[in-house]
């Protein structure tokens, strides 16, 4: 078994939809990046690829046209064939986002749903959690969001 932990980060950008975990939030500033910005589904690339050790999100998935605007579940979906094609299976997935807002509680059974489904595991082993910085910080203040993403993987029995 191995576990990989991952981080990612975007500055808030109001011209674009707030998508996490492959859910569009309506109402809240979206994120700036190349791909659709997911910052929690681009944690959970991180360390998936991490534990694994295959590279990381830039090296595995760079800012060229094949991923401009691309949806993270995409890259989600891509980064699980990535680990079987070598032998592993996830396990779980333990997450948390940082934001001063929007409130995403009221998501987090369908971003568990829609991450599960990118990864084909089982919603249930997919833990999504939210948090503030009471004030702190970049994430704080309302300038971006950040996640964390702990995962667990293992060797597939041949």
């Amino acid at each position: 078994m191995r576990v990989g932990i991952g981080f990612d980060v975007h500055a808030i950008d109001p011209g674009r939809p707030l998508v996490i975990g492959g859910v569009k939030i309506d109402g809240a500033p979206g994120l700036a990046g190349h791909s659709d910005a997911d910052v929690l589904c681009h944690a959970i690339a991180d360390a998936l690829l991490g534990a694994a050790r295959l590279g990381d999100l830039g090296s595995r998935f760079p800012n060229d046209e094949r991923w401009k605007g691309a949806s993270s579940l995409d890259i989600l979906t891509e980064t699980a064939v990535l680990l079987r094609g070598e032998a592993w299976e996830i396990g779980n997935v333990d997450s948390t986002v940082v934001a001063a807002a929007p409130r995403l509680s009221p998501h987090r059974d369908e971003m568990a749903g829609r991450i599960a489904g990118a990864l084909a595991i089982d919603a249930t082993a997919v833990s999504v959690k939210s948090s503030t910085t009471d004030g702190l910080g970049s994430t704080g203040r309302g300038e971006g969001m950040a996640a964390y993403a702990v995962v667990l993987i293992s060797r597939v029995d041949s």
